[in-house]
């Protein structure tokens, strides 16, 4: 890597000029180059890690522009709604289309690092698949997922979401599970105790739902876990719901939010 290389030759010059220009011993000559890669390794990352900070805020940007406008015409059909909620649901979803495809674009971007940060290609194709996903592009996701990083839990959910979708055995789900949640701390397994606990009591293993939350609720006091695990307890599953958590959950798109329409009543004198 161009950083590394940049390094070994602010320690082999440190080491010759203190060896032969400053006359100092052997040791401390080595020690010095030393402290001369530590240093410049040190200054290098923190310049390219802002960098690519910047470009990945310009990703971001255009999704909370995109997210913005999506917003304002919700906001304007509190005033005069749309002729149903389908055709609604279909018009913020090609808007949601646009916004991300130029977000997708500006990722591309953070290829210029691909010699100075040695992950910089997975870490675009992370970002990727969670644009993808966003606008349900499968075919897509699907090719991302051997190159993407899956270390935060809500990429773990969507990587078993996707599992789920394409019926994938339940030994190989709890692999993906079992890796995602170890060393989380408290109340940072929700979403994926939420998502494979769903996962088992939509195939029908409610016995190992329930042990899955009553091993998850050792590390969390999440409410909607909590209702899960009770209505499991109590032989309720027809009342087990996700729905507590939201956005979070109905964005691994194995539900849809249930919407209901408002509409204005005109007042007659």
């Amino acid at each position: 890597m161009v950083t590394i290389a940049i390094s070994v030759l602010a320690a082999g010059g440190a080491f010759a000029l203190s060896k032969f220009a400053g006359d100092i011993g052997t040791g401390w000559s080595v020690f010095l180059g030393v402290v001369a890669f530590g240093v410049s390794q040190a200054v290098l990352g923190i310049l390219v890690q802002r960098r690519v900070k910047r470009d990945m805020e310009g990703v971001q940007r255009i999704l909370e522009a995109g997210q913005r406008k999506i917003q304002a015409k919700m906001q304007r059909w509190q005033l005069r709604p749309p002729g149903s909620i389908q055709a609604a649901q279909k018009e913020i979803f090609e808007d949601t289309k646009i916004f991300v495809a130029d977000a997708i674009a500006e990722t591309g971007k953070l290829r210029k690092y691909r010699w100075l940060v040695p992950m910089i290609e997975r870490q675009i194709a992370t970002a990727r698949l969670q644009l993808n996903w966003m606008v349900k592009d499968f075919r897509k996701v699907d090719e991302l997922m051997p190159k993407a990083l899956f270390i935060d839990p809500a990429t773990v959910a969507m990587k078993l979401a996707r599992l789920q979708m394409r019926s994938a055995p339940l030994d190989e789900m709890e692999k993906v599970y079992r890796k995602g949640v170890r060393r989380l701390k408290y109340n940072q397994n929700v979403l994926l105790a939420a998502c494979w606990s769903w996962i088992l009591v939509k195939r029908g293993e409610v016995d190992a739902a329930f042990k899955a939350l009553t091993e998850a609720l050792k590390n969390s006091d999440d409410a909607t876990l909590k209702r899960n695990h009770e209505c499991l307890m109590n032989n309720r599953v027809a009342h087990f719901s996700n729905s507590g958590l939201g956005d979070q959950w109905y964005s691994l798109l194995l539900e849809e939010p249930k919407i209901k329409m408002q509409r204005q009543h005109m007042a007659y004198r």
